[in-house]
C-alpha cells in the first residue's frame, strides 16, 4: 500500500455529570478507535477498553489493507467474546451490570482506485468527514431515534431532544450482536476525519463542530476543542475526540505516530 502520511491528535474528558470514563480511544496509526462504554464503573469502562486492546492488536498484527472489512469483523467478534466472559464472570460474582460498548473505528485500506478509509460503526459513536469547508457525517447511529427519523416521525432537531436518544439498538455487549456498518470514504489530501462519541455529537450541534474543525489547523488543538466545548455546553456525558488529518505522501521511512509522538511531548497540555 501507498505511504500515506497522517497527523492526529484526540482528547477525552469525564464530563461534568459522570463519575468514571467510559470512553476509550484508539490512535495507532493506520488504525482509529473511538468506544463508548455502557454499564457504569467496571462495566462500560472495561468493555471500551477491549475494543481498543483488540484493535491495538490489530494495528500491530498488520491486515491485509484490501481486507479491511474482514479485519474489522473478526476484531469485533473478538471484543464481543471477551466482554461476554467478562459479563459471565461479573454475573457469576453477583453483579447485576451489564457490559456493553459502541465502537467507531476508520482503517487505512486500498482498491483499485487507491488508499480510502473505511469506517466502521455500531451504536451512536460517529464518524465524520471534513473537507475544508463541510462537515458531513459518514456513520448512521444504531439508536432509536435514528429509527423515527429514517421512517419519518420525527424529525433530526426532535430527535436531539427527544427523551429516548440515548436507547441504542446495536452495540457489543449486547443480544442484538456485533455486525457494524461499513462505510468506504474518498482518501483526499488535506482532508479530515472526525471520531467522536456521543458525548460529543450528542452536545453540539453540526455547525458548531464544523466550525470548531475550521478554525483548528493542528488535530491535537481541534480535538481539544471539541470536547472542551462539549464540556463547557453541559458536558451530561463522558466525551472523546480523534481527529485526523491526510496531509501528504510519505517517504518510506516515515514513521508517523513516533514523530507524533515527540511532538505531543513537546507540547504543553496536548495529551487528555
Amino acid at each position: 500500500m501507498n505511504q500515506v502520511e497522517l497527523q492526529h491528535g484526540a482528547a477525552t474528558d469525564v464530563g461534568s455529570v459522570r463519575e468514571v470514563n467510559e470512553d476509550a480511544y484508539l490512535a495507532a496509526p493506520p488504525v482509529f478507535v473511538v468506544a463508548d462504554g455502557m454499564g457504569g464503573h467496571e462495566g462500560g469502562d472495561v468493555a471500551s477498553s477491549i475494543v481498543v486492546e483488540e484493535f491495538g492488536r490489530l494495528a500491530e498484527a498488520g491486515y491485509d489493507p484490501r481486507g479491511g472489512a474482514e479485519a474489522v469483523t473478526a476484531t469485533l467478534a473478538a471484543c464481543a467474546e471477551r466482554i461476554g466472559e467478562y459479563a459471565d464472570r461479573q454475573h457469576a460474582h453477583g453483579v447485576v451490570r451489564s457490559a456493553g460498548t459502541t465502537a467507531v473505528a476508520a482503517l487505512l485500506v486500498e482498491d483499485d482506485a487507491g488508499p480510502a478509509w473505511l469506517v466502521a460503526n455500531l451504536g451512536d459513536s460517529r464518524g465524520y468527514r471534513y473537507d475544508g469547508e463541510r462537515l458531513v457525517q459518514v456513520t448512521v447511529d444504531h439508536s432509536l431515534v435514528q429509527e423515527l427519523v429514517d421512517a419519518g416521525r420525527i424529525g433530526a432537531e426532535e430527535a436531539a431532544t427527544h427523551p429516548e436518544r440515548n436507547v441504542i439498538t446495536r452495540a457489543l455487549g449486547d443480544a442484538t450482536g456485533a455486525e457494524p456498518d461499513f462505510f468506504s470514504v474518498p482518501f483526499d489530501q488535506g482532508a479530515r476525519l472526525l471520531l467522536c462519541s456521543d458525548g460529543v455529537s450528542g452536545m453540539l450541534d453540526h455547525d458548531e463542530m464544523e466550525r470548531i474543525l475550521a478554525q483548528r489547523a493542528d488535530p491535537r488543538d481541534a480535538a481539544q476543542a471539541l470536547v472542551a466545548a462539549a464540556v463547557a455546553a453541559g458536558g451530561e456525558d463522558n466525551a472523546t475526540a480523534l481527529v485526523v488529518d491526510v496531509v501528504g505522501w510519505a517517504a518510506e521511512d516515515t514513521h508517523d505516530s513516533e514523530r507524533q509522538r515527540e511532538s505531543l511531548e513537546q507540547k504543553p497540555g496536548a495529551r487528555p
